[in-house]
């Protein structure tokens, strides 16, 4: 008989659990694994989506791709170097890509052993049809001086404001010589997407190499999320430095090296990425190392800890400086602490652009949290000091700012002086919704604690 009970007691517990996680799917069905239609399209015969990213790993080297027609044929890329007078031609790959509602096909040249200091002219052609003419400057010959722009997700229309506000970032830093985002560019993997997300990037990437990683929103949704072929054609450095089906790059540029996860993937994955990443950064004798990931090792939500815990040990025994995330829709910066409270790195920040703002948590372990507002931010290696600054983009008023400095073996030292500028922490809630009401209620809480930030 109490068998039986034990029995009935078990069985009632497992309907209930299987209910229970029945009525959760159906709640969260759309969110975890609808996917947008992909409206049918026709690709044109003219080259399309041409943009500069890095290649094979070196400062020397850039690739350019582009997307033409639907079906490769014999495409190349003519590059003239304008301050010597030097022309070349440089055949470009091309393979084609069916989506759910449409074909196109992809192309990528590799210009690599490109002079340093020089400015080059190029345009791509896919048999007669050929592109408009654009310049790049590659890498200064004093390498241990260099900026960049980051930002972390894009991922909405904003109806062009992306362009604009990209090209006044860049106007605002003319040394900047490339731009980084954090996964999530791009808000669904459909061609109307990648075209907005290319409308964004108008005149822009054409001139600046673009390093980009992969994040949740570039993912079909399913039991098993799926990432399109369609995104390492378009950033086509992962082509050469994928392992497995892992989106994994580094590069060296200057004195510094960047190191790229794809944090959206399963255990046995990242498990892979793990083993990848000690091997890289192991190995690695850069003055500066910089990880870019999509989901934040230390989150402002409460999530992510198996990437932490795969990631973070390695980030923190190999002496990485700075990890460039995004993924949570909010601005926060945190520093490590030794066991005086001193700060020290590895440097943390979380960043988007996109106008969605989500609703986060404000742990005690940040220095600096925005929210209701977009960002971006600009990263300065002079010598022995890197310097992060961070922008709101209406404005393009400063909203964060350190250095860290690193002199021959000393320990790093943080200089923040983020901490004398007033955190922007209004918010109105969009309803009467008892989730929006308790992160009003965190918000009066933190600004209570913290009075000198706010």
């Amino acid at each position: 008989m109490l068998k039986f009970v034990k029995r009935h007691k078990l069985l009632s517990f497992i309907i209930v659990l299987l209910l229970a996680f029945g009525v959760l799917t159906a709640l969260r069905w759309n969110i975890w694994f609808y996917n947008p239609p992909e409206t049918p399209y026709e690709v044109g015969k003219t080259p399309q989506w041409v943009h500069l990213t890095f290649g094979n790993g070196n400062e020397n080297s850039r690739y350019v791709s582009w997307m033409c027609g639907e079906e490769p044929y014999e495409a190349k890329v003519e590059l003239v170097n304008l301050e010597k007078g030097d022309t070349s031609v440089v055949w470009a790959a091309g393979e084609d890509f069916q989506s759910r509602a449409g074909k196109a096909a992809y192309y990528s040249a590799k210009l690599n052993d490109l002079e340093p200091n020089s400015v080059y002219a190029y345009r791509v052609s896919v048999e007669n049809q050929a592109s408009e003419w654009y310049q790049f400057r590659t890498y200064t010959a004093s390498r241990d001086r260099f900026s960049f722009l980051y930002v972390g997700d894009v991922q909405d229309t904003i109806k062009g404001q992306t362009n604009r506000l990209l090209k006044e970032a860049f106007r605002r830093n003319p040394d900047a010589e490339f731009l980084v985002c954090g996964g999530d560019l791009t808000e669904r993997p459909t061609h109307q997407y990648w075209q907005e997300t290319f409308d964004g990037l108008d005149s822009i990437c054409q001139y600046k190499p673009l390093l980009n990683v992969t994040g949740n929103h570039d993912y079909l949704k399913g039991v098993i999320a799926e990432l399109e072929m369609r995104f390492p054609l378009i950033f086509s450095y992962f082509l050469d430095s994928k392992v497995g089906d892992n989106m994994v790059y580094t590069m060296t540029y200057g004195n510094a090296q960047f190191f790229v996860l794809d944090s959206n993937r399963e255990f046995f994955y990242l498990w892979t990425q793990r083993s990848w990443l000690k091997d890289k950064l192991s190995q690695s004798t850069a003055k500066w190392k910089i990880l870019v990931i999509h989901h934040p090792l230390y989150s402002i939500k409460g999530n992510n800890l198996i990437q932490k815990w795969m990631f973070n040990g390695l980030v923190q025994e190999y002496g990485v400086d700075l990890v460039l995330q995004g993924h949570e829709h909010a601005y926060a910066r945190r520093t490590t602490k030794n066991d005086d409270g001193t700060q020290t790195t590895p440097v943390y920040t979380i960043s988007h652009c996109s106008p969605k703002n989500y609703l986060i948590d404000f742990d005690d372990d940040f220095d600096k949290f925005g929210i209701s507002s977009r960002y971006y931010q600009t990263v300065h290696v002079s010598r022995d000091t890197l310097s992060l600054a961070t922008y709101e983009v209406y404005g393009h008023t400063l909203y964060d700012s350190l250095n860290i400095v690193k002199q021959d073996s000393m320990p790093a030292r943080i200089d923040d002086y983020g901490k004398n500028i007033k955190e922007y922490l209004e918010y109105t809630p969009p309803s009467d919704r008892s989730k929006y009401r308790k992160f009003q209620q965190r918000i009066e809480e933190y600004k209570k604690k913290h009075p000198e930030r706010v």
